[in-house]
């Protein structure tokens, strides 16, 4: 078999799909199912999680009428932001309560699964957001979740964690419990790959979840927790949105490439649930909080830094994608420039002065520990000097 039909190898890759954490119905127009999921779930009255764009778009409607075709009740919840805080899980959560609610749905970005995870943590065990920081802390179990993403980009649809910030300190706090679903962990239940979704999400947020994407397969590929299932998923997830980002976002009604997109994004976040991320995800995470960048942008302007970075001590860390770090890194820089990111950090307003500040704060992020090469404080102030004026 030539290179070029390796490239193109039929999708999904059957072997690999069946090791993905979480059950998966796809293709266009998968969601008209989701009223038959939710029921096989015995779900009588749902939480619908979204956000404006997604009912704008019509597919929170879709929804609706799927549910409604089964004899589903729905409390719909639209007050989902781009970077979830404790703030709009608490507004989900107040809606919710008292609603014997049995099934969560979540139909949208990242954004909206994680939110979703986190109204489920706060409705089946009480507390606040801060009291799950961490893994394994909640002592009832979930409640069942299907979920449709909307974009390809985080994975989130095969995650056990949920991100949610808080407001005040920016911290991004990882809430998990990697519980089996059906032991009533967070992972969703359902996974609906409907690439028909993607279609409608602004060119802006294409490009920086499909950026998102490329650093998840990227990083997961090379952590000091990957393992030889979370490499097969990384390797798989490089392939697809490799061969598929630069027609996806140039032309966004190619059906085929934005299929790849969000089968690649989806395996992807099946290697972050076994591998976790690194350093890119830590330098990323405070330039979002202090600068408001959007997390996509942020990581992958980081990215060809942390990889150059690993290298240096790790000349074959990332050598299961098939391409030597310099190789790599160059094509990740072309792939931001077809995404038309922005010429390094000083073009987004970070200043040499910041660095410090940035650094230390990278420094405290979960995902620093998982980075291949061990990261501090300077380590961290280096990778954004070299990022600083990067020309894409």
């Amino acid at each position: 078999m030539t290179e070029s039909q390796i490239n193109r190898a039929p999708l999904p890759n059957a072997e690999l799909l069946a090791q993905s954490p979480v059950r998966v119905v796809a293709g266009a127009g998968a969601l008209s199912q989701l009223g038959a999921l939710a029921h096989e779930l015995g779900a009588s009255r749902v939480l619908l999680v979204t956000d404006p764009g997604i009912e704008k778009a019509g597919h929170a409607t879709r929804a609706v009428e799927s549910l409604k075709s089964r004899g589903i009740e729905i409390v719909l919840f639209d007050g989902v932001h781009e970077n979830p805080t404790t703030e709009h899980v608490a507004a989900g959560l107040k809606l919710a309560d008292g609603q014997s609610i049995d099934v969560i749905i979540g139909v949208g970005g990242g954004s909206t699964m994680d939110c979703a995870k986190g109204i489920n943590l706060l409705l089946t065990n009480g507390g606040e957001i801060h009291d799950y920081h961490g893994e394994g802390k909640a002592n009832k179990p979930m409640l069942p979740m299907v979920v449709a993403p909307t974009t390809a980009g985080t994975g989130s649809e095969a995650q056990s964690f949920a991100l949610i910030s808080d407001p005040v300190t920016h911290v991004k706090m990882a809430c998990g419990d990697r519980r089996d679903p059906r032991e009533g962990g967070l992972r969703p239940h359902v996974a609906i790959l409907d690439h028909e979704l993607t279609r409608s999400q602004p060119s802006s947020v294409a490009a920086a979840s499909a950026i998102d994407a490329i650093s998840h397969a990227v990083e997961t590929a090379a952590t000091n927790a990957r393992t030889k299932l979370s490499q097969q998923f990384s390797c798989e997830a490089w392939r697809l949105l490799d061969r598929s980002i630069e027609a996806a976002l140039s032309n966004p009604q190619d059906d085929d490439m934005r299929r790849d997109m969000l089968w690649g994004a989806h395996f992807a976040g099946a290697a972050i649930e076994q591998s976790m991320l690194g350093a890119a995800h830590a330098c990323a995470n405070p330039l979002t909080a202090k600068y408001g960048i959007v997390h996509g942008m942020a990581v992958g302007i980081m990215l060809p830094h942390v990889v150059r970075f690993n290298s240096q001590a790790q000349a074959d860390v990332y050598g299961s994608l098939g391409l030597d770090a310099d190789s790599l890194a160059n094509r990740i820089t072309h792939f931001l420039n077809v995404a038309h990111m922005p010429d390094g950090l000083a073009a987004l307003g970070v200043e040499r002065s910041d660095l410090e500040a940035l650094a230390e704060l990278a420094a405290t992020q979960w995902t620093a520990k998982f980075n291949p090469v061990p990261v501090g404080v300077e380590e961290f102030k280096h990778i954004y000097q070299s990022a600083l004026n990067s020309a894409h």
